[in-house]
């Protein structure tokens, strides 16, 4: 109803339509057709997917929010064809007319195929010049656009599709619980109603009545002897709806409030409170709180995950010759490994060096020291001019935006990622200072060789060749004031290299640079160039132009194929190195998930070298792991590779991948009695074949055997993949977490997906299940919030049969005992109101507020998790063990209450007891007996869990008071019952004395033995504290290492470490 509300306030909006005669008037959303002009003024929404003809701006760009297609709070910039960019006035549209062309709806939202005809002349479009619906103008007056897709057809509603259902195997495992239930409650109903049949056909014989107080002689049906088949059917449905009781439905209702109460406390948390970006904890969704205490995996992105995704242009190859001195956090890992803290060392032949003296300001995204080539230092370098190009392809081979502060004169940007934003500013702290973009050319400030000033330098914009995951690389081809036509390229080294001449000078040296900055966990770009004839160019822009006017499905690929012949040749100017920081606490954070079993997977995009590298500095790779490494390197592959004989090439690769796992395979397992720790690293070549339906158990075998996994240059599907198979195959939870839209797959497929609110937007966040700021806020969510919520929960469900059982059997036995004449033993609303006053609200605080031990606890003994991934507390043996003590107590119950009252006087009037009388005690019993349960089962007492347990024990005499006032039409067989038999009466009270505490001594009995004896994880870490042991380091490192299971990954992560430390655990910890 919510979401028809909000359809009908949309379709109302209005915007300006154009009506005739160059006028504008306002219409409603609703009332747009395909073909319209509208006219959208600043800070209001698009109405339908527009084409761009114009805005307030000369340039014809306009500034748009997409915060509700994507999350992410940056302004996109978008600018309009040339050719309408002059069309500023209503009046300008009075005799407009143009064709377009373009393709079929669907979901993609950063690409969009398409041609506009005008003036037959053929123009063509891209995303660029596409407004999407449900995005926002900003910093812009006002723009023009032609309506190209509405309604249902509009790319924000085409991928308006429903996320995947998840449910948590608690859930699933208690829908077979319901069903065991039902199952049981109809065989009691079916064997009682056959009994009653027999006894009913049994009870004339002779003329004389068995069972004469229910008059089988003048019965109709329901006591008819004649008719004991029928009868017993009607007892069977009869039956059915009294021992109903049994099954818990109002279970399903209080877990969801408690969730929801649950998630609200996960939000509410302030230490996953990120404050410099004012971004809590958010749990999007309630269904996988327990979840959360049971996650077996976690499948992690590394670039904005792991890191900071912020990126710093820290080190540079030029010519051949390195540059930069500062250290890495990854080289400062390295010197620690090696036992040489790194302080002044060298790197790629350069000296590093942390200068403490330095006072220059920080700038963000420029971490780059070298005085050879800061203060225009760069123009006494033998090959200055090669610099020189080197920072002009910096400042004019992007898309970002230049926005110059007016009071300031200081310039920022606008960039499409944190990467390419770096690579600006350093071109601008060098010297080349890029400072004002047209749809035509690129304007810079920059030092000029001859003069050693700063000139101002226009380059006219002729092509820009886009970024994408396939290409790897993106280019311009501009036109300098000398008239020269260059080619601008970067990329990455795997696509770079191949497309450089023959014959270069120093492609050997950049190489060896940039395999070392792999190794300081840097990530590298490659710079070339090369100047273009006319002749070429003129041919170039012909076939690119048909290309891009192309309406075609395979458009993209055209263009590709185009660019691919011009983009080669490229003269080597040297590789970029930037540095994406670790994010504060990851270490330590993946240090505890380690310990407490849990086992991470990195995917990344990144190469091997720099994946590694990374994996040390954050402790997923420690000193004296076994790294198992499968690649597709070898010469012979690489041989093959230049066959180009693609079928050649994959059955050798496939080969070689499978031969490898079986090696390793074999390796581990010959390595596997020295309890060696092994790490897994994979990249995506081999990924992709290791992932073959004959190959995948292979491959998750030998990964499952490894205490660390890292599967390098892994695309998102890739990702997606893995995870699937990980979650399929092992049947344990996995959690998946990411930053960007690359990692969306990933979330969706994991049972949780976990996103960071980082700097690639948010589209990671709205499609997970639990929003994060910080990696490092990931170790209390499971640790903490996981394992009381997984607790809570398992409690709770079998706390819940537990009370039905005691509550539902007890009628059982009361309709056996009165030979299952269907008679309840209770008034009416003592059976309705059972579960709504007397026993639920205990059960919703225990869900809420349980702890069995504090946060504090959960984290300086975090193998405690280890009981949800178990899953020992939600065990068939646990949750029958509740159901047996629910019989239990329900037994003892009935016939201590029913033997106690049979052959004496009740009270000193010397009255016996009726069924009234008799049902209200057992009634008390049950009510103090689920309540005690309840205040045995609790950890952890609050003042709410003490008013609502003794407040329902309360609640129950006085709703005997009051309801038994009552005229007795309405109190019917409990008028006055309470108040005038069972209050005054002594044994009343002795009974429910006694009979509640003889209910609960088998618990007692059962608890007390097992936490003296085989006491479980949480009940030493509860003997400590009541012990005061805390601060006795012997006695908690013993309970730490008690772990529940014989490998994790935190036992064999720390055993590599030290492994003389841990020989004696080995014996302790050895499965039974």
């Amino acid at each position: 109803m919510l979401k028809t509300f909000q359809d009908i306030e949309v379709n109302n909006r209005k915007v300006k339509v154009h009506q005739h005669d160059g006028k504008f008037a306002y219409t409603e959303w609703k009332n747009l057709r395909v073909g319209d002009i509208v006219k959208v003024e600043k800070d209001e929404f698009f109405p339908a997917d527009l084409l761009l003809l114009s805005s307030s701006y000369d340039d014809a760009i306009c500034y748009v929010e997409t915060m509700n297609l994507d999350g992410e709070t940056n302004l996109k910039l978008k600018q309009a064809l040339e050719v309408t960019s002059s069309m500023h006035e209503d009046s300008h549209f009075q005799n407009f007319r143009a064709t377009i062309k373009c393709e079929d709806r669907n979901a993609n939202l950063y690409s969009f195929i398409g041609a506009m005809e005008l003036e037959e002349q053929q123009y063509p479009l891209s995303a660029q010049q596409l407004l999407l619906r449900d995005s926002k103008l900003r910093n812009t007056e006002f723009i023009y656009g032609a309506v190209v897709f509405t309604g249902h057809d509009t790319k924000v509603i085409q991928n308006s599709t429903d996320p995947p259902s998840k449910r948590s195997r608690i859930e699933k495992k208690m829908d077979h619980i319901i069903y065991f239930m039902f199952c049981a409650l109809f065989t009691i109903a079916f064997v009682g109603s056959i009994i009653f049949g027999v006894l009913t056909k049994n009870d004339l014989e002779n003329g004389s009545m068995k069972r004469w107080y229910l008059r089988p002689d003048s019965s109709t049906i329901y006591f008819d002897p004649k008719r004991a088949p029928v009868a017993a059917i009607y007892h069977f449905l009869t039956a059915l709806l009294l021992y109903s009781f049994l099954i818990p439905i109002s279970l399903y209702v209080s877990i969801e409030i408690v969730k929801v109460l649950q998630s609200i406390f996960i939000n509410q948390d302030l230490q996953m409170y990120h404050e410099e970006s004012d971004k809590p904890a958010h749990a999007r969704t309630s269904n996988l709180n327990e979840e959360l205490g049971q996650v077996d995996t976690i499948l992690s992105d590394k670039t904005g995950t792991l890191t900071c995704n912020s990126m710093e242009f820290i080190k540079c190859t030029i010519a051949g010759t390195a540059y930069g001195r500062g250290a890495t956090e990854v080289e400062r890992a390295m010197g620690r490994r090696k036992g040489s803290p790194l302080g002044n060392g060298k790197v790629n032949g350069v000296t590093n060096t942390l200068d403490s003296t330095d006072t220059k300001p920080i700038v963000k995204g420029f971490n780059f020291k070298d005085e050879r080539i800061m203060n225009g230092n760069w123009i006494k370098e033998p090959r200055a001019d090669v610099i020189q190009k080197f920072f002009r392809l910096l400042a004019v081979c992007h898309t970002a935006i230049p926005e110059v502060d007016e009071d300031t004169g200081k310039v920022s940007y606008e960039a499409e990622s944190p990467d390419e934003a770096a690579f600006v500013i350093a071109a601008r702290e060098v010297g080349f200072e890029f400072y004002k973009r047209t749809q035509t050319s690129i304007s810079v400030k920059e030092l000029d060789l001859v003069s050693g000033r700063k000139v101002e330098r226009l380059y006219k914009l002729l092509n820009v060749l886009e970024f994408n995951s396939t290409r790897k690389r993106m280019s311009v081809i501009v036109k300098d004031e000398e008239g020269k036509l260059l080619i601008l390229s970067k990329g990455a080294d795997s696509v770079m290299f191949e497309r450089l001449a023959e014959g270069g000078e120093f492609e050997e040296n950049t190489m060896e640079h940039m395999n070392e900055y792999a190794d300081a966990g840097l990530r590298t770009l490659v710079l070339a160039y090369r100047e273009l004839s006319e002749e070429e160019y003129n041919e170039f822009n012909q076939k690119f132009s048909g290309a891009k006017n192309s309406v075609s499905a395979d458009r993209e690929t055209l263009i590709d194929e185009v660019a691919e012949k011009i983009e080669r040749d490229l003269i080597l100017l040297g590789a970029t190195a930037v540095e994406d920081k670790l994010q504060n606490g990851v270490p330590d954070c993946i240090d505890k998930l380690a310990q407490a079993g849990i086992k991470l997977w990195v995917l990344t995009g990144d190469k091997m070298e720099t994946a590694i590298n990374i994996g040390y500095a954050c402790s997923l790779l420690r000193q004296g792991m076994k790294q198992i490494i499968i690649n597709l390197d070898s010469p012979e592959i690489q041989a093959l590779e230049k066959t180009r004989d693609k079928a050649v090439i994959t059955k050798a690769s496939k080969e070689s991948v499978r031969n490898q796992l079986m090696q390793r395979k074999v390796q581990h397992t010959a390595s596997s009695a020295n309890h060696d720790a092994f790490a897994l690293i994979i990249d995506g070549k081999s990924l992709a074949y290791a992932l073959e339906d004959d190959m995948k158990q292979m491959f998750l075998e030998l990964a499952l055997e490894c205490a660390s996994v890292i599967c390098c240059r892994s695309s998102p599907k890739q990702k997606a993949l893995v995870t699937r198979l990980v979650k399929t195959e092992t049947r344990r939870t996995t959690l998946a977490i990411g930053d960007g839209a690359n990692d969306v797959g990933m979330l969706q497929e994991a049972d949780i997906g976990v996103g960071i609110s980082g700097v690639e937007g948010m589209q990671a966040v709205m499609s997970s299940d639990i929003a994060i700021a910080q990696f490092r806020y990931l170790e209390r969510l499971l640790l903490v919030h996981g394992h009381w919520c997984y607790r809570r929960i398992s409690t709770m469900i079998c706390y819940f049969f537990y009370k039905n059982i005691v509550f539902g059997f007890s009628l059982f036995l009361y309709e056996a005992h009165a030979s299952f004449s269907g008679e309840p033993a209770y008034n009416d609303w003592y059976l309705s109101l059972y579960n709504v006053f007397f026993s639920s609200l205990p059960v919703i605080t225990l869900g809420v507020f349980d702890q069995d031990v504090s946060a504090r606890y959960c984290l300086k003994f975090p193998l405690l998790y280890q009981e949800g991934v178990q899953n020992v507390l939600f065990s068939w043996r646990r949750i029958f063990g509740w159901m047996f003590n629910g019989l239990c107590s329900s037994i003892i119950i009935f016939f201590f209450c029913s033997k106690a009252m049979e052959h004496q006087a009740f009270n000193g009037d010397g009255k016996t007891v009726s069924r009234d009388i008799l049902g209200g005690t057992m009634y008390a019993c049950v009510v103090w007996v689920v309540n005690l349960q309840m205040a045995l089962a609790i950890s952890y007492f609050t003042l709410v869990q003490h008013i609502v347990i003794w407040g329902s024990i309360a609640f129950w005499y006085l709703f005997q008071v009051v309801y038994g006032a009552m005229p007795v039409n309405f109190s019917t067989n409990v008028y006055k019952v309470f108040v005038e038999a069972l209050a005054p009466a002594p044994s009343y009270w002795l009974i429910t004395l006694f009979g509640a505490i003889t209910a609960l001594i088998p618990y007692i009995l059962y608890s007390s033995i097992q936490m003296r004896f085989f006491p479980m994880y949480h009940g030493m870490i509860q003997w400590i504290r009541q012990d005061g042991q805390l601060n006795d380091p012997v006695y908690c490192e013993m309970v730490r290492q008690r772990s529940i299971r014989p490998t994790t990954v935190g036992f064999t992560a720390r055993k590599a470490a030290n492994s003389g430390r841990f020989e004696s655990r080995n014996q302790q910890l050895s499965p039974s």
